[in-house]
């Protein structure tokens, strides 16, 4: 009965949600989206990923290099967990999020990090403020990729980095296989179980499925402008990427 009502909710989602992953992504939809999964986020989070969240977050922050008195921006940084672990570096660490509800959950766990409302297409920052900037997990959410890397460019001075932490392309033929439908049927039914808003997980997995490979997005955030040097590591065997870049 499980099984066939998960099926169900996907079959009735995926065909108005395949159009929204790649391209009707308005920023109050988002938004509520997040606000409706919020409750639940981190642990949802945890779940999914079998606990793999945690070591995407350290090397988030390893990647960004980080030094005491440095300051480091965090877009699309929910309920501030990924945030909180930025400042363990020492650094001065901003969390911004577009989805008030998830900034409240991230307040109401006691999270000792400024978290801020913020639209990543239009931060509210003056310019090259930052020694740092990341975004994880959240830019494939955003309605125009360039113009967001683009205002990320812009409130980092000139010589700082940025980290794009974001799910990617599996490199085993094999394993990528396994990955996709752990993603398009599996996780919509785990998500039942745990998130507050389950039904916003099947547009999450179908984002990440249309999402650019490892090299489309390298692309992508060299040809937005600011960025120069940049490179890439997988994690997790390719289900997710680190981009790395210099602001020039």
């Amino acid at each position: 009965m499980g099984d066939h009502l998960a099926c169900s909710v996907f079959s009735e989602w995926q065909s108005y949600l395949v159009t929204r992953a790649d391209l009707d992504k308005q920023p109050h939809e988002v938004a509520e989206m997040f606000d409706g999964v919020a409750k639940r986020y981190d642990l949802t989070n945890t779940v999914l990923s079998f606990g793999q969240d945690r070591g995407w977050r350290r090397a988030t922050r390893a990647a960004l290099g980080l030094r005491p008195g440095e300051r480091v921006l965090d877009v699309g940084a929910g309920t501030g967990v990924s945030t909180e672990e930025l400042s363990r570096s020492g650094a001065f660490a901003v969390g911004a999020d577009i989805s008030t509800g998830m900034l409240r959950a991230g307040r109401h766990a006691g999270r000792e990090v400024p978290l801020l409302a913020g639209d990543a297409l239009r931060l509210p920052f003056p310019d090259a403020t930052f020694d740092a900037v990341t975004i994880s997990f959240a830019l494939r959410n955003v309605v125009d990729t360039e113009g967001a890397l683009r205002e990320l460019g812009r409130v980092t001075r000139p010589g700082g980095r940025l980290v794009v932490c974001e799910f990617s392309h599996p490199l085993n033929p094999a394993f990528r296989t396994v990955y996709l439908q752990y993603l398009m049927r599996s996780l919509p039914t785990v998500a039942r179980g745990v998130s507050s808003n389950p039904e916003a997980y099947v547009y999450l997995a179908e984002s990440i499925r249309a999402w650019p490979d490892q090299a489309a997005l390298a692309a992508k955030i060299g040809g937005s402008g600011p960025w120069a040097r940049v490179g890439w590591r997988n994690l997790t065997g390719g289900i997710v990427a680190l981009h790395r870049a210099t602001r020039v």
